[in-house]
């Protein structure tokens, strides 16, 4: 069960999520028609207006993770929320498509998201870690569909510039929300490495490859569907526009009943790879469904509804998952590789989804997606069963130095890294048990004061 620190940690995090998301979700379903009213607007600049920020997500997510590898997490959160702010209020006093272009992509130079989700991996032990990320996904997806019921709104009442404003708004609340996350100290074993070498060795190893492949998949499946789905629910279940965050959200709340205890499984009784390709066989049956059930409002409920269920597994297991296979002092790095894949997976599943409404065959369609789907699962066969590391809670001593005491922490056979939070007074220790022998039991009683049961 999460302590209240975990607890609060996880909420403040997950709240920094949630608002930059609902901030950039937003402006989706309303910028197609409202960005028109800006000097020098064309179909093309729109959509560029829209999917700059992507791009530099993508393109950033890595530097600011090998940063993040190296110093404290937190002042670059800081910094990324910042550019986020500064980017919604460039954009809100833009009165050309071009400075909405430039405001954008400045908001989305602010490209955090992999060292918000290390951060949280540095506050929670590794059995709640997947409870943790599961909690991130949903304010992920919640913000989704919150924002595509408040976007029109809002626009409604305050315009599109109003709208960047919001956004500006909610990058500040988000800094507001970071003091509830504990300082940390992160302590692990030397490494030697430069930038270069520290991401080529992220992306030497076959099964992070291998998720970051899948979390282009799933956003790219995402994007995609969220393009290609309104049209269907429109025309084949006569629901408005504006009515379409009533179907989201049940199924979003539904799909938690079935998430919450497979993620449970894959933890508890260590069936990660078992539920993983699980998921991503809902996933292919969801997309199954739509191909040969569309024409009918209740199947194409059901499909969507077994892609939701699929989804928010996977977007808890998948960071979960990265967090155990990353090496310990490039946690961050191998995040943000993760990151690029999303954010890529999210811009072209953006293009995909245009191209598939030009179809004028709905069943080709969900086919082309069933296909991406089902190459993702035959990849993800080669994923291992990750390692996994147990978290111990202990007080700081009270007549050691502190980084005395850690230094000899770490050269205990089986000790893979030590997190300080000195204003809570406690550390968390990450132990691989199977490594632990009865030199080491001796030398961590010595340290601790106390007799370890490992």
């Amino acid at each position: 069960m999460m302590n209240a620190l975990e607890r609060r940690s996880t909420f403040a995090l997950s709240s920094i999520f949630a608002l930059r998301m609902l901030g950039l979700f937003m402006i989706i379903p309303v910028f197609s028609v409202a960005g028109q009213q800006y000097a020098h607007a064309t179909p093309m600049l729109i959509g560029l207006a829209v999917g700059v920020y992507g791009l530099t997500q993508a393109l950033l997510q890595i530097p600011f993770s090998l940063i993040a590898d190296r110093y404290s997490r937190k002042p670059l959160v800081v910094l990324g929320l910042l550019m986020f702010a500064l980017g919604g209020a460039v954009a809100a006093m833009s009165e050309s498509i071009y400075g909405v272009i430039i405001g954008r992509a400045i908001a989305g130079g602010g490209a955090v998201s992999a060292v918000v989700m290390a951060l949280l991996a540095d506050v929670t032990r590794e059995e709640q870690r997947s409870k943790a990320m599961a909690m991130m996904g949903m304010s992920i997806g919640l913000s989704f569909v919150v924002a595509f019921s408040l976007g029109p709104w809002l626009t409604s009442l305050v315009g599109i510039s109003g709208l960047f404003w919001v956004t500006t708004i909610m990058g500040l609340a988000a800094i507001a929300m970071l003091t509830l996350v504990p300082k940390v100290t992160r302590h692990h074993k030397k490494f030697q490495q430069g930038y270069v070498e520290q991401l080529k060795q992220v992306l030497r190893m076959g099964d992070l490859n291998r998720l970051h492949v899948s979390v282009f998949s799933l956003h790219l499946l995402l994007t995609a569907m969220f393009i290609y789905m309104p049209s269907q629910l429109i025309s084949m279940a006569d629901l408005p526009l504006s009515s379409h965050g009533l179907v989201y959200l049940p199924l979003l709340v539904l799909s938690l009943f079935f998430a919450f205890p497979s993620i449970i499984l894959a933890e508890k009784y260590r069936k990660m790879r078992g539920i993983f390709l699980t998921a991503i066989a809902g996933i292919i049956l969801g997309l199954l469904v739509l191909i040969f059930g569309f024409e009918s409002k209740y199947i194409l409920l059901l499909g969507l509804g077994l892609f939701f269920i699929a989804f928010n597994v996977m977007e808890a297991l998948l960071p979960s998952w990265l967090s155990k296979s990353a090496p310990i002092q490039s946690k961050a790095t191998a995040m943000g590789v993760n990151a690029s894949s999303q954010f890529l997976g999210a811009f072209f599943g953006g293009l995909l989804g245009g191209q598939l409404l030009l179809l004028n065959n709905t069943a080709l369609g969900w086919s082309i997606l069933s296909g991406i789907a089902i190459l993702w699962l035959l990849i993800s066969f080669g994923l291992k069963q990750p390692r996994y590391l147990s978290s111990m809670v202990f007080r700081l001593p009270e007549q050691h130095n502190t980084q005395d005491w850690t230094a000899e922490l770490l050269a205990i056979r089986g000790i893979e890294e030590v997190l300080i939070m000195p204003e809570q007074n406690v550390a968390y220790v990450k132990v691989e048990k199977q490594l632990i022998d009865d030199a080491a039991r001796q030398q961590l009683t010595h340290l601790l004061g106390k007799d370890i049961a490992i």
